[in-house]
């Protein structure tokens, strides 16, 4: 048996049914990762031994059978912006080169209950800010799928890890689009829930208001599985929703008779590669066939989401990252005589480029003076977005588009122009912004053999009909 080749819930079954254990698995996995990590570097932190105890201690489990669950016994991988206690969690900055948090972070406990087996933290841009996990103090990830381009970002390690099979599924987190572009990059499956539906206890913040767990999978089923398994109310995030219809799995039905599907023509508009765009369609129309109803409507407001999305963001980053100031943990800088200097150069040693690039934006935009003129004007053209989005959700149930204007550049390529950079997350960001679930399927490649990912969103805790008809695409193509 090639255990790396089986999705979670595939290895799962089989450590259930006694043709291999989680020590096996976890062994092949961290075997991969040895000999591929000098390569695509996905990981800052791997807990080799932990590792390998905690797979023994949850085979005991599964024998016992007090664990039966979907995901018992699967190695897992975890962005290193999670908290996790007893394990180095860096958010890939030097200046939490140091920081072993003393608990863990929600959506981990949740997995770590379903007896997932968590193998280390995957490399990001620092902060989380960043689209192509080139921005890490630890150095870049490369793609999978080909090494001289970037795996995406900022959950970059995360999706890489899945697609060289050095973990069976990963977390990562979306502020922007930061699960769903990487899986585009990477050939994989990626999944932004709706706003508060897994907890954000133990994620360091970025933009409070945006950022959202997620799982990064190497299928729908293992998708839908993982989201069911770390999605909790959880009292300790004032923004956790109390949901019922969590049964994400249940929603694995190859049907969409009848389903409307809207394509905003704003999407597939200049800009656009056209092998990308060929590869959406091409994906319609495999819904279409399957008795779904297609049709092409107008989006607006997707002009404004970019400067939305980076207003909002820097100055919710700019607050947030006020906390790391070298007194309470992290990073601290030795050579000042003085608090204020030991602030001033605590922070500007231990921080990279973009994000002090960010950290200046957001309190240059909610400076006096410039904070009606650019932060709530945001805020308002964010409540536009989410009633553009509203309009079309009553007459659509899902809409379908491109995740990425381009296949994965070249790495180097775009951090000499982060304006380039911001403007790669056009089709991601405002999903973001309204709070909506979406999902990342790979749809095909294009003619360099990178994966071209096909991006579907619905309405406010729709994931089932998202997991629906990204199932039925999925079996469609299979």
């Amino acid at each position: 048996m090639d255990i790396l080749s089986l999705t979670a819930v595939e290895l799962a079954k089989a450590i259930r049914e006694g043709k291999t254990t989680a020590v096996e698995a976890t062994q092949a996995v961290l075997d991969e990762i040895a000999a591929g990590e000098d390569t695509y570097h996905c990981y800052v932190t791997v807990e080799r031994e932990k590792a390998l105890k905690q797979a023994e201690e949850v085979q005991k489990k599964i024998e016992a059978g007090e664990l039966t669950g979907p995901l018992a016994g699967v190695p897992f991988a975890i962005k290193d912006n999670m908290c996790t206690e007893g394990t180095l969690t860096t958010c890939s900055s030097k200046i939490l080169e140091n920081f072993i948090p003393t608990f863990s972070a929600e959506a981990v406990l949740n997995l770590e209950k379903a007896g997932a087996v968590i193998l280390g933290k995957t490399n990001m841009d620092e902060f989380a800010m960043g689209s192509t996990t080139e921005t890490s103090y630890y150095g870049v990830t490369r793609n999978p799928r080909n090494p001289e381009h970037v795996p995406g970002g900022s959950s970059g390690g995360s999706a890489a890890a899945v697609a060289a099979q050095e973990c069976f599924a990963a977390l990562g987190s979306d502020t922007g689009g930061s699960i769903r572009q990487p899986a585009s990059y990477c050939g994989v499956v990626g999944m932004k829930p709706t706003y508060g539906t897994v907890s954000r206890y133990g994620l360091i913040a970025y933009g409070s208001s945006l950022d959202q767990i997620g799982p990064l999978t190497k299928d729908v089923t293992d998708c839908a599985t993982v989201l069911e398994t770390i999605t909790s109310h959880d009292p300790k995030d004032s923004t956790s929703m109390k949901r019922e219809d969590t049964d994400f799995t249940s929603a694995l039905v190859a049907d969409v008779k009848g389903m409307k599907i809207g394509i905003p023509r704003d999407y597939f508009g200049e800009g656009l590669d056209p092998e990308v765009r060929d590869a959406v369609l091409a994906a319609a129309e495999v819904l279409k066939a399957q008795g779904a109803e297609v049709e092409e409507f107008d989006l607006s407001l997707v002009d404004y989401a970019i400067p939305t999305y980076y207003t909002i963001a820097a100055a919710e980053a700019s607050s947030n990252l006020e906390r790391f100031d070298g007194v309470k943990y992290g990073y601290r800088a030795q050579d000042a005589e003085d608090l204020h200097t030991m602030y001033k150069r605590s922070r500007s040693q231990g921080f990279g480029p973009e994000v002090k690039r960010r950290i200046m934006l957001g309190s240059f935009v909610l400076s006096s003076g410039y904070y009606d003129a650019y932060y709530l004007k945001a805020l308002r053209v964010k409540a536009l977005i989410k009633k553009a989005f509203d309009e079309a959700f009553a007459k659509y149930d899902v809409i379908l588009g491109p995740v990425a204007p381009t296949t994965a550049p070249k790495l180097g390529s775009s951090l000499a122009d982060p304006i380039k950079m911001y403007l790669g997350d056009i089709y991601t960001i405002s999903i973001n912004l309204a709070g909506l679930p979406g999902i990342s399927v790979p749809c095909g490649t294009d003619s360099q053999g990178l994966p071209i990912g096909m991006q579907l969103i619905g309405d406010c805790f729709k994931e089932k009909t998202l997991i629906r008809a990204a199932y039925t695409y999925e079996q469609s193509v299979k």
